[in-house]
């Protein structure tokens, strides 16, 4: 399918070439995926055509300074698998402050190996409570705190210089009640009141049978009354947080122009904060609808025309069979995702020293599309949700976990149980470091820090992107004065959530400190992570049973070398026989010499990669 608007864009003839390509390329999986959802809505032959018009208005106005970058990842369409893209995620004021302040610890970021900056919401908030963010007012602002849209542009002019990237969160579920959306919907606008949902006491009661609560205890039930609204507004987190209206396919045309006016300032990924909630429809629990792959498919094809190198990234947090389809088919789809169910096996596994847990999860992973990735972390902002494991533990294993990391009984965690909606189990809170049970200040402790080390091992050599959650790189403790701050009391997360301690951090460089010897792991990680493609190093990662419970195994085979990873889960020394393909010898990509032939002993906690010769 041709594009005469692509044809007549001005200027750059290659560049209006581009264009049309890209067009004849996915505008049809934004017509089919999105006849999916409003094929029948009597709006939809003018809200297509309208959407085809700005979306070829949004591909000609496409910096050109950005034009380049397009350019090059539509010419490598495995550069999303490369290895070693290692990501940092942080919330902006806990780490630097502001972005003046991020640009300013770039170095530090560059020295860490970090090829992706991962802020949380930075975007302008609703003032006092905002869940740390997610509740934005204003999608073309920056939060006035930490700077503005032109310090926003600078970080990301400075990233790409370096060769690296800004990931950004775009909150698309729901806005801030204060957003200028929903005070044109409480001001009686009409276009602005289907923008939102809005149902009886009665309808809302129904409905809220049918849902699962996300905060139980801080924030129950999923409707908020409204005078001004005329009943209940849909609110599936806190009651600031409305739900946007995506049955109004108005919606789905501003969340694309808030995608493509950030990504016009150098933004190069957007993680899209709780996916799964996109669609409402009675009778349903409302998440991982049909209609919320569909949307997020389309929002794909669309910057596929317009912005091509940007990345989008799913935060389903969800059993992975809810997960997999965010990936869409071999075109459109999310290009990244969360590997959450990955991410708390590994906990799992390592509480019982059993990598059962962690290989079922594996297997049901590999189901990915060839061409995307997987977001393969160890902690993030958000609590560890043991019920995302339903579909692949007992409930006793999930309540054993949930108490074991909550600090319960003969555990080596420091963490703190966090809600949870009725029937599950309660989720935990707590840094990595706290997890793993280091203990700030100890220089001489050895179980920890080999614990948080073996867990980043792992998710380096996994394939996909390996995510560092701020501080982990020096084993940063839970922030216990939360609890003394009023805005951030009422949420258990914030004890995940410290200021980055530069102090400490200073400390780096000193391999007899605990941050010293830390760092210098988890920078031989990322930069041992990036040899593996030269090794010839590729694939899904698939699980291997080699015997031992506490070893986790699995193996890389697509690339011209096989690729192992044996990870020792338990306090003791474990031996173990390699596979055959590694008879002939191997090369510890970690350790830098090859190991003696026949069985291998892992010491505790103890990671191991290998390239068979």
């Amino acid at each position: 399918m041709s594009s005469p608007l692509a044809s007549g864009l001005s200027g750059n003839l290659a560049y209006a070439q581009a264009v049309d390509r890209r067009f004849a390329t996915h505008w049809q999986t934004i017509e089919v995926k999105l006849a999916e959802v409003y094929g029948k809505d009597p709006r939809w032959s003018g809200f297509i055509r309208k959407l085809k018009t700005s979306v070829l208005e949004a591909a000609q106005a496409r910096p050109e300074s950005l034009r380049a970058l397009d350019a090059e990842r539509e010419t490598q369409p495995d550069w999303l698998s490369a290895p070693g893209q290692t990501t940092y995620s942080f919330y902006v004021d806990r780490f630097a402050g502001d972005l003046v302040g991020v640009r300013g610890h770039l170095d530090y970021l560059t020295d860490l190996g970090v090829r992706w900056l991962h802020p949380l919401p930075l975007l302008e908030p609703r003032r006092g409570d905002s869940d740390g963010g997610f509740a934005v007012k204003d999608y073309r602002q920056v939060d006035p705190r930490l700077g503005d849209m032109a310090d926003l542009a600078g970080l990301a002019d400075d990233l790409r210089s370096r060769g690296m990237g800004l990931i950004l969160d775009v909150v698309c579920n729901h806005t801030a009640r204060e957003h200028a959306w929903a005070q044109g919907a409480r001001a009686g606008d009409p276009a602005y009141r289907d923008y939102y949902i809005v149902l009886t006491p009665e309808e809302a009661a129904v409905r809220d049978r049918e849902l699962i609560d996300v905060f139980p205890d801080t924030a129950p039930g999923s409707f908020t009354p409204c005078h001004e609204m005329g009943g209940h507004v849909w609110t599936t987190f806190y009651p600031f947080q409305w739900d946007l209206n995506y049955a109004n396919p108005a919606v789905f045309a501003e969340m694309l122009e808030v995608l493509v006016f950030l990504a016009a300032q150098g933004v190069q990924g957007f993680r899209l904060d709780s996916a799964p909630f996109l669609w409402k429809q009675a009778g349903t629990t409302c998440r991982n609808l049909p209609q919320a792959y569909a949307l997020v498919e389309a929002w794909r094809a669309a910057l596929s025309i317009i912005a091509p190198g940007v990345v989008l990234v799913a935060e389903a947090i969800e059993s992975l069979e809810h997960v997999l389809p965010f990936f869409g088919g071999d075109v459109g789809g999310c290009d990244l995702a969360y590997n959450n169910g990955v991410m708390t096996a590994l906990w799992g596994a390592l509480a019982d020293a059993d990598a059962g847990i962690f290989h079922r999860c594996l297997s049901a992973s590999v189901g990915k599309p060839e061409r995307a990735a997987w977001l393969n972390y160890v902690r993030c902002h958000d609590d560890v949700i043991w019920n995302a494991l339903a579909s692949y533990a007992p409930r006793e294993d999930l309540a054993r976990w949930s108490l074991f990391y909550g600090g319960q009984g003969d555990s080596f965690s420091q963490g703190r149980a966090f809600q949870t909606a009725a029937g599950g189990v309660p989720s935990t809170n707590g840094m990595a470091a706290s997890l793993a049970g280091i203990t700030p200040g100890d220089n001489g402790q050895v179980e920890g820090p080999a614990r948080l080390a073996l867990l980043y091992g792992i998710i380096h050599a996994l394939d996909g992107w390996p995510l560092i959650y701020m501080g982990d790189e020096i084993g940063l403790a839970d922030d216990t004065a939360y609890a003394e701050d009023p805005l951030r009391a009422g949420d258990g997360r914030w004890l995940h959530r410290p200021a980055m301690d530069w102090a400490a951090a200073a400390r780096r460089g000193d391999p007899e400190t605990l941050e010293g010897a830390l760092f210098a792991r988890f920078r031989w990680l990322a930069a041992q992570a990036r040899t593996l493609a030269g090794y010839g190093v590729s694939g899904a990662a698939r699980p291997l049973d080699l015997g031992p419970p506490a070893v986790l195994a699995f193996e890389r085979t697509d690339g011209a070398k096989l690729f192992l990873c044996l990870g020792n889960l338990s306090g003791a020394p474990v031996t173990v026989d390699l596979p055959a393909a590694f008879a002939s010898g191997a090369i510890d990509v970690l350790g830098g010499m090859p190991p003696a032939a026949g069985p291998v002993t892992l010491p505790a906690h103890g990671v191991l990669w290998l390239v068979a010769l």
